[in-house]
């Protein structure tokens, strides 16, 4: 329901338009609009208490925007827990763009609006599918939408607009929002505080509602008292006798401000006959502002049309196309001021005439507040509602049902169970505290064992979130002992969650990943011939920890080639993919590696399983750093800064650091390093701790520091159950050990790493054990092994190992005086080096070849002007640019970026006129060619 003052108030409101100056809002209002018209986006959050003009603010703004669209919502306090319910509103006349929508966006917005069925969509589809419905309705006249009381709006709408506004790019809309305090959704948007009147102005407007003559200093006290606020200077004199305007109206901020509003409203409530004031306290009761459905409840209560009549005149409310009231408070203050006896009679009143087709939820919500005492249908009813909410992606809206469906359980063990659906729902909206008192109350209830075990995994789900590794395993194996007499399937993936938890936080965990591997083995196996994907990655992970390579890898391998196939559930693979992938690295197969890594990004991003996308970009990163593809690695790391910033994640930026380091830029390099080593032992992640280590160890094996190389790869390589980034570590620390004359070191590193790629029979693996072993040989045998080595690595999609392999064979060469070979194995390690952008290691390479009396031909640098001007794109245009080289649509570009598809277009525009083209195909002319262009897949 709105605020009308602005528009049909009594006569002391309207003189308040015209007396209160605000100037500086109204020029700050008057830009944006100004900005709208030139077809820039802007965004801005009116703050403010009540009452102070925020509403009428935006009602000036909407004056001034002629040739402008103007949408205009309010979030209303009782319809914050129904999912997107403001969202819905400011959208629903948007609607007929949305078939301009890409499909995964325009399909997100149908389920999460309940237009059709769908799986839950992730928060940030909607999102991006909200920004571009928003930018194409403003495609044939600029919008400006105006959001009022964004503080009473439901959570999902709030996040989802929040989201949008620091989206807003090249598109001409506006998102103003007006809040008393505004939230964590509106964080980093320019915000206008809108203070009281000026001392003139509030004089003035004090003097509008005063009847009689009152004394100077009392009006100077109640304008101290009300610091200027408009409806208090209005609404605060109202209803009281002159001696209690004489001594103002108590003791400055004995009562908060809003409160002593509201209690002026309780006051002119209290003056009215007992049928309208009950009609008000109905309005109140119904958010939706329906005069029909407001009336059919009056008529079941005995409320006759002639009770509207006083509230009218006493311009409380309006009744028109919509029930609107005076301003928020009164509603608040109508509401409060029924007696729970009433209030339940009216909510039993507008459930009976609320329409269970259309609108069930809210009358679920009606029936609700209408129940006194515990009743199983009421809760039943709440129960399908929570359900409809999740299936719209409306988390915290199911929180809310499910929790007061347990509050009205009547069956104590049935009670708990809901209590453990509400933590759930709960601790996916993001409430982990709620849902931790949810469970508390649970476990008072009696419990079959089932219920016990599904508390378990949340716990450790909610541990694991909130990044406490050392609790996660502990708790998601004793959930997984739990479900195996219950529930087989659901224990084995439970199992292979706390394995894969353990795997990246083992460093402090208090279960080891050899205690959780025993103990997933020994649980109740999969029937034979009906092993999921699940199952025998399982298998396949406790093997490798409990029986060592020789007899892991062929287990992990099975489970690999079930995910290559790809004939999964999309689901299941987006669930697992992550896991799989880790295990293609850590049995050294990096075929499989990439072939899942691209999987997975493409199917996060086809589904729009944008929460995911951070992770599955950080497995591909990996993955193009070892093929050398170093281009499509930068802009995959664009891709997740950019992902970063509008999502909040809180995924460390794994790829920026390694890049820094494999590119030999040491200073940046070195100083990201240092801080994910701080922050990852702060949280005591093994996964985080040793990868740092293992980057550190290959930059300054490229910059020839031996000792510091040996020194981070023991610790990276010390980390054994992190499997991965040690077993990669060990190749560092035989290279680093060698040369800085530890053979005892290195060759003891060399029988870890021979168990672990013989096993494996890749190329990979087998290429790098012959390069490192080469390291320790001599004379015929060290030169067959690099020879071996460089066999089997060219053969694999390992450029960077290659280029490496290359090198240290030239410089074997030329400490064995053959200078002629050394320079050809120089050579070829400098241009790999090079052309992929290793810059330390092509140094090193330059050096080597320097002392065999010959100096590495430099690339010769090509078409200096397209390149310099690609240098003046900022870095959205240059962005922008290379996906669009790549192929990629102004929709997809927009979906990798998070921007609209009119800002791609607005910044492509810019691109060609500063590259001197006039279309797309021109890009690959002028843009600096580079491997990777495949990522557009």
């Amino acid at each position: 329901m709105e605020d009308f003052i602005s528009v049909a108030g009594p006569r002391s409101w309207r003189n308040a338009g015209r007396l209160t100056d605000r100037l500086n809002e109204r020029r700050v209002l008057d830009r944006i609009v100004n900005a709208v018209r030139d077809g820039q986006s802007r965004a801005l959050v009116l703050r403010g208490e009540p009452g102070v003009g925020k509403t009428a603010l935006l009602g000036y703004l909407s004056k001034q925007a002629a040739g402008c669209q103007v949408a205009h919502i309010a979030g209303v306090q009782s319809e914050m827990e129904l999912a997107f319910a403001g969202l819905h509103q400011l959208c629903a006349p948007l609607l007929d763009h949305l078939e301009m929508l890409p499909e995964p966006q325009r399909d997100a917005l149908r389920t999460a609006f309940g237009i059709s069925p769908g799986p839950p969509p992730d928060k940030f589809l909607i999102g991006l599918a909200v920004l571009g419905l928003l930018s194409e309705a403003a495609g044939p006249q600029p919008l400006i939408c105006l959001v009022d009381d964004h503080q009473w709006l439901d959570r999902a709408s709030a996040q989802t607009l929040g989201f949008v506004a620091r989206r807003l790019a090249a598109d001409p809309v506006a998102l103003v929002f007006a809040a008393r305090k505004p939230g964590e959704e509106l964080a980093g948007l320019p915000q206008l505080p809108v203070g009281g009147l000026r001392e003139a102005d509030a004089w003035a407007l004090l003097e509008s509602a005063l009847v009689g003559t009152l004394d100077t200093r009392v009006k100077e006290l109640i304008i101290a008292e009300t610091r200027g606020n408009p409806l208090a200077l209005l609404e605060l004199p109202r209803g009281l006798t002159p001696e209690q305007l004489a001594g103002g109206f108590g003791l400055p901020g004995a009562v908060p401000l809003a409160g002593r509003i509201e209690e002026s409203f309780r006051r002119q409530l209290d003056a009215l006959a007992a049928q309208p004031r009950r009609l008000l306290q109905l309005a109140a009761a119904e958010p939706s502002g329906d005069p029909l459905l407001i009336w059919r409840a009056a008529a079941r209560l005995g409320i006759p049309p002639e009770a509207a009549e006083p509230v009218v005149q006493a311009e409380l409310v309006q009744f028109g196309t919509r029930v609107r009231f005076r301003h928020p408070l009164v509603r608040s203050a109508a509401y409060r001021s029924a007696p729970a006896d009433d209030l339940r009679e009216i909510h039993a009143a507008l459930a009976e005439v609320t329409d269970p087709a259309s609108d069930p939820d809210r009358l679920a919500w009606h029936r609700a507040a209408a129940t006194a005492a515990p009743d199983e249908d009421v809760a039943a009813e709440l129960e399908r509602s929570a359900g409809r909410a999740q299936a719209r992606g409306g988390l915290s809206a199911a929180a809310a049902f499910l929790e007061r469906a347990m509050l009205l359980t009547p069956d104590p063990g049935r009670r708990a169970i809901r209590a453990i659906a509400a933590a759930e729902a709960k601790h996916q909206a993001g409430a982990p505290d709620v849902a931790e008192k949810l469970l508390a109350m649970a476990e008072a209830g009696p419990l079959e064992e089932l219920a016990r075990a599904r508390i378990s995994l949340l716990r450790g789900q909610m541990a694991f979130s909130a990044g406490n590794s050392s609790d996660t395993p502990r708790l998601l194996v004793d959930a997984a002992r739990l479900f195996e007499a219950l529930d087989a399937r659901l224990a084995r993936e439970t199992y292979l969650e706390a394995l894969s938890a353990a795997v990246l936080g083992h460093r402090t965990s208090q279960i080891g990943t050899l205690e959780i591997a025993r103990a997933a083995r020994g649980a109740t196996a999969a029937p034979p011939g009906d092993s999921r994907a699940p199952d025998l990655l399982l298998e396949g992970m406790a093997t490798l920890i409990t029986d060592g390579y020789e007899t892991g890898v062929p287990a992990v391998q099975r489970a690999l080639s079930v995910f290559r196939d790809g004939d999964l559930p999309i689901g299941e693979q987006l669930r697992w993919l992550f896991v799989a992938t880790r295990c293609a690295i850590d049995i050294w197969d990096d075929e499989s590696w990439r072939d899942l890594a691209i999987r997975q990004v493409e199917l996060a991003r086809a589904a729009g399983a944008l929460s995911l996308l951070p992770f599955a970009i950080t497995q591909r990163v990996g993955m193009h750093l070892h093929a050398g593809e170093f281009a499509t690695v930068a802009q995959l790391v664009e891709e997740f800064s950019a992902i970063k910033e509008a999502t909040a994640t809180g995924l460390p930026d794994f790829g920026t650091m390694i890049l820094a380091a494999w590119q030999g830029r040491s200073g940046e390099a070195f100083r990201l390093i240092d801080e994910f080593v701080a922050d990852m032992s702060e949280r005591g992640q093994g996964y985080g701790v040793s990868l740092p280590h293992y980057t550190a160890s290959v930059l300054y094996n490229g910059l020839g520091r031996y000792a510091d190389a040996m020194a981070s790869a023991e610790l990276a390589s010390d980390q054994r159950d992190d499997l991965a980034f040690a077993n990669l570590a060990l190749a560092e620390l035989i290279e680093a050990a060698v040369r800085s004359g530890q053979p005892g070191r290195a060759a003891a590193a060399m029988g870890r790493l021979t168990e672990l790629t013989l096993p494996s029979g890749t190329a990979w693996g087998l290429g790098v054990a012959a390069r490192s072993r080469a390291l320790l040989s001599e004379d015929d045998e060290a030169e067959r092994l690099y020879r071996e080595a460089i066999g089997h690595l060219s053969s694999a999609p390992a450029r960077t190992e290659l280029a490496r392999a290359h090198l240290l064979y030239g410089e074997w060469l030329r400490r064995e005086r053959r200078r002629s070979h050394a320079r050809e194995q120089l050579e070829v390690a400098y241009g790999i080096s090079e052309a992929i952008g290793m810059s330390a290691f092509a140094e090193r390479a330059s050096r080597e070849l320097r002392a065999t009396g010959q100096h590495a031909r430099k690339r010769q640098a090509r078409e200096p002007r397209p390149r310099a001007a690609a240098e003046a794109l900022t870095a959205q245009e240059a962005q922008v640019a290379r996906l669009a080289r790549d192929g990629l649509s102004n929709p997809e570009i927009g979906t990798r970026l998070f921007i609209s598809a009119r800002t791609v277009q607005y910044h492509l525009g810019k691109v060609f006129t500063k590259l001197g083209i006039s279309s797309r195909s021109q890009l690959h002319q002028t843009l600096p060619p580079g491997p990777g262009s495949a990522l557009a897949g």
